[in-house]
Protein backbone atom coordinates (compact mmCIF):
# COMPACT_ATOMS: atom_id res chain seq x y z
CA UNK A 1 0.00 0.00 0.00
CA UNK A 2 1.79 3.61 -0.81
CA UNK A 3 2.37 5.74 1.70
CA UNK A 4 0.33 9.03 2.08
CA UNK A 5 1.96 12.28 1.62
CA UNK A 6 2.54 14.62 5.19
CA UNK A 7 -0.26 17.34 4.06
CA UNK A 8 -2.87 14.45 3.51
CA UNK A 9 -2.07 13.99 7.40
CA UNK A 10 -2.09 18.00 7.60
CA UNK A 11 -5.60 18.30 6.15
CA UNK A 12 -7.55 16.07 8.37
CA UNK A 13 -5.90 17.21 11.25
CA UNK A 14 -7.26 20.80 10.07
CA UNK A 15 -10.67 19.23 9.45
CA UNK A 16 -10.74 16.92 12.83
CA UNK A 17 -9.51 20.26 14.60
CA UNK A 18 -12.52 22.49 12.58
CA UNK A 19 -15.11 20.13 13.53
CA UNK A 20 -13.98 20.02 17.28
CA UNK A 21 -15.02 23.54 17.26
CA UNK A 22 -18.76 23.03 16.68
CA UNK A 23 -19.23 20.29 19.43
CA UNK A 24 -22.46 21.31 21.08
CA UNK A 25 -21.47 23.28 24.11
CA UNK A 26 -23.15 21.44 26.97
CA UNK A 27 -22.08 22.07 30.75
CA UNK A 28 -19.00 21.04 31.67
CA UNK A 29 -18.30 18.96 35.27
CA UNK A 30 -15.52 19.55 37.68
CA UNK A 31 -12.30 17.82 36.30
CA UNK A 32 -11.60 16.23 39.64
CA UNK A 33 -13.41 12.61 40.63
CA UNK A 34 -15.91 13.50 43.33
CA UNK A 35 -15.06 17.31 43.95
CA UNK A 36 -17.36 19.99 44.67
CA UNK A 37 -17.28 23.69 45.40
CA UNK A 38 -16.20 23.43 48.57
CA UNK A 39 -12.62 22.13 47.01
CA UNK A 40 -11.96 25.14 45.27
CA UNK A 41 -12.01 28.67 46.42
CA UNK A 42 -14.67 31.25 43.96
CA UNK A 43 -12.36 34.00 44.34
CA UNK A 44 -9.04 32.15 42.90
CA UNK A 45 -9.57 33.18 39.02
CA UNK A 46 -7.83 35.94 38.14
CA UNK A 47 -6.45 36.45 41.62
CA UNK A 48 -3.61 39.37 41.89
CA UNK A 49 -0.88 39.48 43.21
CA UNK A 50 -0.26 35.62 42.16
CA UNK A 51 3.35 34.26 42.37
CA UNK A 52 5.67 34.43 38.96
CA UNK A 53 2.39 34.70 36.55
CA UNK A 54 1.46 37.49 38.10
CA UNK A 55 -2.11 36.95 38.01
CA UNK A 56 -3.73 33.52 38.48
CA UNK A 57 -5.61 32.63 35.48
CA UNK A 58 -7.59 29.83 36.59
CA UNK A 59 -9.24 27.44 39.89
CA UNK A 60 -7.00 25.36 41.82
CA UNK A 61 -8.85 22.52 42.66
CA UNK A 62 -7.42 20.31 45.98
CA UNK A 63 -8.28 16.72 46.24
CA UNK A 64 -5.55 13.88 47.62
CA UNK A 65 -2.33 12.92 45.55
CA UNK A 66 -3.33 10.49 43.16
CA UNK A 67 -7.00 11.70 42.74
CA UNK A 68 -8.48 11.37 38.76
CA UNK A 69 -8.84 14.08 37.01
CA UNK A 70 -11.17 13.46 34.41
CA UNK A 71 -12.49 15.21 31.15
CA UNK A 72 -14.65 18.36 31.66
CA UNK A 73 -16.55 17.90 28.46
CA UNK A 74 -15.94 16.05 25.19
CA UNK A 75 -12.04 16.94 23.31
CA UNK A 76 -9.46 16.28 21.89
CA UNK A 77 -6.37 15.95 23.33
CA UNK A 78 -3.65 18.33 21.69
CA UNK A 79 -0.26 18.00 24.47
CA UNK A 80 0.74 16.13 27.50
CA UNK A 81 4.23 17.31 28.54
CA UNK A 82 5.52 19.32 31.72
CA UNK A 83 6.85 22.36 32.30
CA UNK A 84 8.75 24.73 35.40
CA UNK A 85 5.39 26.43 36.00
CA UNK A 86 2.84 23.80 35.40
CA UNK A 87 4.76 20.57 35.91
CA UNK A 88 3.39 17.68 33.90
CA UNK A 89 -0.23 19.13 31.90
CA UNK A 90 -2.59 18.01 29.52
CA UNK A 91 -3.79 20.11 26.97
CA UNK A 92 -6.88 19.76 25.42
CA UNK A 93 -9.15 20.93 22.60
CA UNK A 94 -12.91 21.32 23.31
CA UNK A 95 -16.07 22.90 22.05
CA UNK A 96 -16.03 26.44 20.81
CA UNK A 97 -12.22 25.90 20.53
CA UNK A 98 -11.50 26.44 24.03
CA UNK A 99 -7.96 24.92 25.09
CA UNK A 100 -8.74 23.06 28.75
CA UNK A 101 -5.54 23.20 30.65
CA UNK A 102 -4.56 20.67 33.63
CA UNK A 103 -1.47 21.22 35.18
CA UNK A 104 0.66 19.74 38.09
CA UNK A 105 -0.46 16.31 37.61
CA UNK A 106 1.05 13.24 39.15
CA UNK A 107 0.51 10.99 35.95
CA UNK A 108 -1.28 11.64 32.84
CA UNK A 109 -3.20 8.57 31.62
CA UNK A 110 -3.97 9.36 27.91
CA UNK A 111 -2.05 10.53 24.80
CA UNK A 112 -2.00 13.55 21.94
CA UNK A 113 -4.52 12.88 19.65
CA UNK A 114 -6.99 10.68 21.52
CA UNK A 115 -10.03 11.75 21.65
CA UNK A 116 -11.98 11.54 25.10
CA UNK A 117 -15.48 12.06 26.50
CA UNK A 118 -17.06 14.22 29.25
CA UNK A 119 -15.99 12.03 32.55
CA UNK A 120 -13.57 9.86 31.36
CA UNK A 121 -10.05 9.01 33.14
CA UNK A 122 -7.06 11.59 31.74
CA UNK A 123 -4.79 11.97 34.59
CA UNK A 124 -4.06 12.02 38.80
CA UNK A 125 -3.72 15.06 40.73
CA UNK A 126 -0.33 15.85 41.58
CA UNK A 127 2.21 18.65 42.68
CA UNK A 128 4.54 19.18 40.18
CA UNK A 129 5.97 22.13 38.25
CA UNK A 130 6.02 25.39 40.75
CA UNK A 131 3.30 23.51 43.33
CA UNK A 132 5.92 21.08 44.54
CA UNK A 133 6.16 20.98 48.68
CA UNK A 134 2.16 22.03 48.28
CA UNK A 135 -0.64 20.50 48.76
CA UNK A 136 -1.72 18.01 45.93
CA UNK A 137 -4.28 20.25 43.97
CA UNK A 138 -5.41 20.45 39.87
CA UNK A 139 -4.40 23.89 38.15
CA UNK A 140 -7.74 24.29 35.55
CA UNK A 141 -7.46 27.05 33.23
CA UNK A 142 -9.83 27.03 29.93
CA UNK A 143 -8.49 29.56 27.45
CA UNK A 144 -10.03 30.67 24.28
CA UNK A 145 -8.78 30.98 20.23
CA UNK A 146 -11.79 33.93 19.68
CA UNK A 147 -11.01 36.95 22.22
CA UNK A 148 -14.06 37.60 24.74
CA UNK A 149 -13.57 41.52 24.31
CA UNK A 150 -16.26 41.71 26.99
CA UNK A 151 -14.10 40.42 29.17
CA UNK A 152 -11.37 42.87 29.32
CA UNK A 153 -11.39 44.87 32.19
CA UNK A 154 -8.80 47.61 34.17
CA UNK A 155 -6.58 45.49 36.21
CA UNK A 156 -3.05 44.57 35.95
CA UNK A 157 -3.31 42.21 32.83
CA UNK A 158 -7.20 43.04 32.28
CA UNK A 159 -6.19 42.64 28.46
CA UNK A 160 -5.30 39.29 28.77
CA UNK A 161 -8.48 38.59 30.46
CA UNK A 162 -10.24 38.19 27.22
CA UNK A 163 -8.20 34.75 26.30
CA UNK A 164 -9.45 33.20 29.34
CA UNK A 165 -12.16 32.13 30.46
CA UNK A 166 -14.04 31.49 34.23
CA UNK A 167 -14.25 27.55 34.38
CA UNK A 168 -15.88 28.22 37.59
CA UNK A 169 -18.56 29.80 36.07
CA UNK A 170 -19.52 26.96 33.55
CA UNK A 171 -19.47 23.67 36.14
CA UNK A 172 -22.97 22.74 35.53
CA UNK A 173 -24.25 25.50 33.52
CA UNK A 174 -26.55 24.48 31.24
Amino acid sequence: MPKKPVYFYIIISLVIIILIGFIPDTSIIIPVENANASDYNKASFWYYPWGKSITHKGVDIFSPLGTKVIAPCDGLIVKTASNPLGGNYVLMLGAKWRLHYFAHLNATYTVPFSYVHKGEVIAAVGNTGNAYGKAPHLHYAIYTMIPYLHQMDTCRQGIQKIWYINPIELFGKK
